[in-house]
């Protein structure tokens, strides 16, 4: 972790209040009879929220450098997800609130990248697609000559994906881990 002060700058990340932002934009407002100042959209690397923020011409922020990492999952434990880092064979406890929702596609060996600040990861990355196995299929009985009909599978990992219905127990499907969508049967 650097922190540099430095002229606010798009695509940097500062730190506002103890969270960390980084800049979507920035553009200079001049106002007759006032100083002229920099306005900034700024969001949140956690949480995606954008907010806007006023600067001074010429004010310093500090900007600040995360340390990026090639982490592989091992397994969930009591007190998060342990990792391992790719280049350094070092262990990385990783809270669960730190991965959020994706965790339902975590299955060991899957590889995702991530960027901390000092010890705390706040960004984690999935590949966009993953090949998992069905480990079952909630049908209704009804619906199961409906040709158009989707049906709920939970995946290995304990996920659940609408599924078209020639889909199976065993069959191993590509998902797409950004909208939690069935791609194809692989």
């Amino acid at each position: 972790m650097v922190v540099i002060s430095k002229p606010i700058t798009t695509g940097m990340i500062i730190s506002v209040t103890k969270k960390l932002y980084q800049v979507e934009s920035c553009t200079k407002v001049s106002v007759a009879q006032k100083s002229p100042f920099i306005r900034a959209e700024l969001r949140n690397i956690r949480t995606d929220e954008v907010i806007e923020k006023n600067f001074k011409v010429g004010q310093n922020v500090n900007g600040i450098t995360l340390e990026d990492k090639k982490l592989e999952f091992l397994f969930f434990e009591d007190k998060g997800y342990l990792f391992l880092d790719i280049d350094t064979f070092d262990k990385v406890w990783i809270k669960p609130d730190d991965i959020g929702q994706q965790a339902a596609y975590l299955k060991e060996g899957i590889e995702v990248k991530s960027s901390f600040y000092g010890e705390e990861a706040v960004n984690i990355v999935f590949p966009q697609f993953l090949e998992l196995m069905i480990s079952q299929i909630e049908s209704e009985e009804e619906d199961i000559f409906a040709s158009d009909v989707m049906q709920k599978a939970v995946l290995e990992t304990g996920a659940v994906v609408e599924v078209p219905q020639f889909i199976k127990v065993g069959d191993i499907i590509k998902i797409d881990t950004t909208s939690g969508e069935y791609i194809q049967r692989v």
